[in-house]
């Protein structure tokens, strides 16, 4: 009996083949918008993997802020459990994170260096996602809203991050409400310090 042809296969799977009057998978993804934002500036090879790579990362902190503002809005409705789920998911994304940049390590700094004048003043450092992870986590600092004041709707969304509660101050006010601590109130927007390593002064009662 001879082999089936590939395209017999194909056939005999029955799958969908025509999406003229149907969504696609690229079309669901808006691969085609994706797929374009990547725009060189210089001649060099490298350049691609560099912008791939922060692409992605940008990524994922968007996934990160969705899953950060969902958990923190269910540890103030006490929703324990989908909270917990949600902050896994955060920490799953970290690592993605980390482990990204060991694609990126196989640039040379001279590869580096043959792209970065092309880049002129721009840096991860002014990322407005990142910055909104920080302020979302309690790190929080009027200083860097500064990089942003020149987009306004991009400063507004900062600047709200910067002024919600964040998830370490509904840590305490859920602990505050379990009675499993006496917490000195804080402003959510308080600067100068990070407030993982400012004293909170938490007391057991009795």
């Amino acid at each position: 009996m001879p082999d089936p042809k590939p395209e017999d296969i194909v056939h005999a799977e029955k799958p969908q083949l025509d999406f003229s009057r149907d969504m696609s998978y690229g079309d669901y993804l808006q691969l085609d918008a994706i797929l374009q934002a990547q725009k060189p500036l210089s001649p060099d090879h490298n350049e691609m993997l560099f912008i791939v790579q922060h692409q992605t990362s940008e990524l994922w902190m968007k996934l990160m802020l969705h899953e950060l503002s969902a958990a923190i809005a269910c540890l103030a409705r006490d929703e324990l459990p989908p909270a917990f789920k949600m902050l896994a998911r955060v920490s799953r994304i970290m690592e993605q994170l980390v482990h990204a940049w060991d694609v990126l390590a196989t640039m040379t700094p001279p590869e580096y260096s043959a792209i970065r004048p092309y880049l002129a003043s721009s840096s991860g450092f002014q990322s407005w996602q990142y910055r909104c992870i920080e302020f979302r986590l309690g790190n929080k600092n009027a200083a860097m809203l500064k990089p942003h004041e020149h987009h306004a709707e991009r400063l507004a969304v900062v600047q709200a991050a910067y002024e919600a509660p964040s998830l370490y101050d509904e840590a305490l006010r859920l602990l505050a409400r379990a009675a499993a601590c006496r917490c000195r109130p804080r402003t959510w927007s308080a600067t100068g310090h990070n407030p993982m390593w400012r004293a909170r002064k938490w007391s057991r009662p009795g």
